[in-house]
């Protein structure tokens, strides 16, 4: 459940197809009537009310959850926002992807596992990889279809290394409304490869820079254009990157302003960020000015809330 819920209950209170008491109960029960927000499984008490308040429904994190837990708590969210909603799960495994599949089957968006049944559709941002083996890698899945997009978050990777972040990050922000474009291994050892897509960066809503090693990339992009910069530090790299700690400080030491920084390997916090910023930048450009409604300051006039 959504604002968008909501938006269209207090329609069709305005169009006498709902009674204002009618309304007001199904409010009182917790918005359109499932109860106080939440769902107890037992093993999860499912928030069913986030997508109300931030406008993006709450996810699922399935590392550390069995197959069979991420499937309960998916089918929970499914239940309560609707099959028209994308419910997102992200660091499944094989066994958890299997699962997903066998209970909606033709429903899956995915990345970062390639098998998947002939009815799924490839997430924004995924390469095929056949140096790594399913067993080892993660993937994120979208159950249900994608919302339309609005706006543009360009997700740029330094290197193909660093796929399974962008793509991480690509899927979330398309499955939060946002159109993603993914650029990939345009590092910095070859600053001829990020200059020749300087326009795509500059005509974004938001970008997404991906980097392991010392994590330079960021800062370059950072000063080449005067979009949003979100810089992922990656655990790629040799020792002394320790894990990505040398990437993520090199992020937060950036000298190119309008950089903010992820957690290491956090591509779903970095698409979650994107797409809101996306979806406020849309929001406020659809609102007409007083120019725009010719009325004179103070008069009355509609605002469009995209």
């Amino acid at each position: 459940m959504d604002t968008a819920d909501v938006r269209l209950l207090l329609e069709a209170v305005a169009s006498g197809t709902v009674e204002p008491h009618d309304a007001l109960t199904r409010i009182t029960a917790g918005p359109l009537g499932d109860g106080n927000g939440w769902t107890d499984l037992g093993y999860a008490r499912v928030d069913t009310h986030r997508g109300l308040r931030t406008g993006d429904a709450e996810v699922v994190y399935a590392a550390g959850k069995t197959p069979a837990q991420t499937v309960g708590i998916v089918a929970e969210l499914r239940r309560a926002s609707g099959a028209g909603h994308p419910t997102l799960v992200t660091r499944a495994d094989t066994a958890t992807v299997a699962a997903l599949l066998a209970r909606w089957p033709g429903e899956l968006t995915t990345s970062g596992i390639p098998a998947r049944d002939p009815g799924s559709a490839p997430a924004p941002g995924s390469t095929p990889d056949p140096g790594s083996t399913s067993a080892t890698r993660l993937a994120t899945v979208a159950i249900g279809p994608l919302p339309p997009e609005r706006g543009q978050v360009v997700v740029v990777s330094a290197g193909t290394s660093d796929a399974p972040v962008a793509a991480e990050a690509a899927l979330t922000a398309r499955a939060s409304g946002a159109g993603v474009k993914t650029i990939m291994d345009v590092g910095v050892a070859g600053l001829h490869r990020i200059l020749a897509v300087r326009d795509i960066l500059a005509a974004a809503d938001c970008l997404i820079v991906i980097a392991g090693m010392e994590g330079a990339l960021p800062s370059v992009v950072g000063g080449l254009v005067g979009t949003p910069v979100i810089a992922v530090p990656t655990s790629i790299g040799y020792g002394a990157s320790f894990g990505g700690l040398a990437a993520l400080l090199g992020m937060l030491n950036s000298c190119a302003p309008g950089v903010v920084v992820c957690n290491i390997d956090n591509g779903f916090g970095a698409g979650i960020f994107a797409a809101r910023i996306t979806r406020r930048t849309r929001r406020a450009t659809a609102r007409p000015t007083v120019a725009d409604s010719g009325q004179e300051p103070g008069g009355e006039r509609t605002t469009v809330d995209g």
